[in-house]
């Protein structure tokens, strides 16, 4: 029955139209495959030799040991934003003399081969061969690497529990950043116990049942969930739910571009999707400290512009690179009311803006590593306010490829194209170019200066250009019309 199940998913695949659509974009997406495989083997092969050579009176696998804890709790969040329950075409199925149980075990079993699984394999599996050929324990070592695999799908089981509650998802990212503020700032030290507690699984391989035990539970809770839902009469079911408001008279005080920011406010809190966008961008606010705690990188100010950009500018460039498309299931709609095209633009302007300087104002405890950073994150802020948002209006007029928000959250590539890449390109090069010629042929302050520069003229032309940007729409409207109203 597996193996009928398996060819299903084989024809379903290749016979659906996203086989056919979006070439280009999956050849791009099999590279960025290629390159983590390669780099998560690579830190696997080298990262025994990179230890051993960086901390020589530190054995690396304690060192490894150590950061568990924050690599588990990191790929619970990834997990939350990125997978989602590998679901096939059940309901032609229930119809039919298939017990309910080998759906589920299937489900879940597929589940356990996903690739979200198999890329820390990349690293663990040859971390352990490395270890054992320098003496260790292979035992021990075989032990620590059976818990991982346990670890992993533990996580994998976890996630699926947890995916739909904001609330868990919120307490994971507070206990991530916590533990981690807490190690940098205070005398607790959590990598101490994470530390102990592998290295007891090293000493002592029995305790490698324990996570075995525990994904094992976690399998079980999932199947008795979704053994309970699987019926026919639960899917045709119309399901009701108590509507919740939220109070958004604020918005008045904008003037004509309240109504639009009420529809954007409450489009962004009710899809998953574009909820996953907003909460990603508080997650871009910790980029800089894999920048800044960096030695290697204080040589490279250019890659500390491209951190910058991206503390203040997670919001800007995941939300704005997909105007207008989030409106693709009612744009025919929108654009048979009476009103002015650029109010609709100025509230995707403003909602942008607005992150932005939220964010900015978050980033502000940067200033722990000097105000040379904080300068260069300040920059970085009004450059994504004055040109970016404006360069991020502009290219949504391109945008052809309908969104539908009722499929899925982050991992959901629908509506991504080749455009989406050759947008963020410039926006991420060109203020690092400016910056490098500047601070290489003037002075450092001069790349500064530049980067605020562009966003202050953008600014200051803002209605300039938001008048080039309106009548680009309006000239592209039907032709988006038209490709809004096909299915994705």
């Amino acid at each position: 029955m597996i193996l009928h199940f398996l060819k299903l998913e084989w024809k379903q695949y290749f016979r659906s139209s996203y086989w056919q659509k979006g070439l280009a974009l999956k050849i791009i997406m099999g590279f960025f495959i290629l390159y983590f495989i390669v780099a998560f083997l690579s830190i696997g092969i080298g990262g025994y030799f990179i230890l051993k050579k960086t901390f020589p009176e530190q054995d690396p696998l304690q060192i490894v040991n150590s950061m568990l804890v924050f690599a588990i709790l990191g790929d619970l969040i990834f997990r939350y934003l990125m997978q989602k329950l590998p679901v096939m075409n059940i309901k032609p199925l229930l119809i039919l003399p298939i017990k309910k149980d080998k759906l589920v075990y299937y489900l879940l079993g597929k589940s356990a081969f996903s690739g979200f699984n198999f890329l820390p394999l990349f690293f663990y599996i040859p971390f352990a061969i490395v270890l054992i050929n320098h003496d260790y324990n292979a035992i021990g070592i075989l032990g620590w690497l059976f818990a991982m695999l346990c670890v992993i799908q533990a996580n994998n089981f976890l996630n699926f529990l947890i995916n739909k509650d904001n609330k868990v998802f919120t307490f994971i990212a507070v206990l991530l950043v916590g533990l981690v503020a807490l190690q940098k700032f205070t005398s607790f030290d959590v990598s101490i116990y994470s530390q102990q507690i592998f290295d007891g699984v090293v000493e002592n391989p029995v305790l490698a049942f324990i996570p075995l035990v525990l994904a094992v539970v976690l399998f079980y809770i999932n199947f008795k969930q979704l053994r309970n839902r699987v019926y026919l009469d639960d899917i045709v079911a119309v399901k009701t739910e108590v509507a919740t408001t939220v109070d958004l008279s604020w918005t008045e005080r904008l003037g004509d571009v309240a109504p639009f920011i009420k529809n954007d406010i409450r489009l962004i809190w009710r899809n998953k999707r574009t909820k996953t966008v907003f909460l990603m961008s508080f997650l871009f606010l910790f980029y800089g400290l894999i920048f800044f705690t960096q030695e290697t990188y204080q040589k490279m100010p250019a890659m500390l512009m491209f951190a910058s950009l991206f503390i203040t500018g997670g919001f800007a460039l995941n939300y704005g690179q997909f105007i207008p498309a989030w409106d693709s299931s009612h744009y025919k709609m929108l654009m048979s009311q009476s009103f002015r095209y650029r109010k609709f633009l100025e509230s995707k302007w403003f909602l942008m803006v607005a992150m932005t300087s939220i964010l900015y104002f978050l980033s502000i405890p940067y200033l722990y590593f000097g105000t040379r950073i904080f300068l260069m994150i300040t920059c970085g802020a009004v450059f994504n306010i004055g040109f970016n948002s404006l360069f991020l209006l502009y290219a949504g007029s391109f945008n052809r490829k309908r969104i539908d928000l009722t499929k899925g959250g982050f991992g959901n590539t629908q509506g991504t194209s080749a455009t989406q890449f050759l947008i963020i390109l410039p926006l991420m090069l060109f203020p690092m170019a400016i910056f490098w010629v500047f601070d290489k042929f003037v002075g450092y302050n001069s790349g500064f200066i530049v980067v605020a520069l562009v966003g202050v003229i953008g600014l200051v032309f803002k209605n300039y250009f938001m008048n080039l940007i309106e009548a680009k729409y309006i000239k592209d409207k039907y032709a988006m019309i038209n490709a809004f109203g096909k299915e994705a």
